[in-house]
């Protein structure tokens, strides 16, 4: 299962949940203060690519 990251946007609180597609699209609560203010954040990745000469 992949594994999704929110942000809650009352109290800036990131966290992640590993959970089945179906259930990303569902409402989400803050684990924090409990507000259901949450947000999907994209992943940050870093692609190195080695470039022959």
């Amino acid at each position: 299962m992949p594994t999704y990251e929110y942000r809650c946007r009352d109290c800036d609180h990131r966290f992640e949940l590993v959970e089945r597609m179906s259930e990303h699209e569902r409402a989400h609560q803050c684990p924090k203060c409990g507000s259901d203010k949450v947000e999907p954040v994209m992943a940050q990745f870093f692609a190195k690519t080695s470039r022959k000469s």
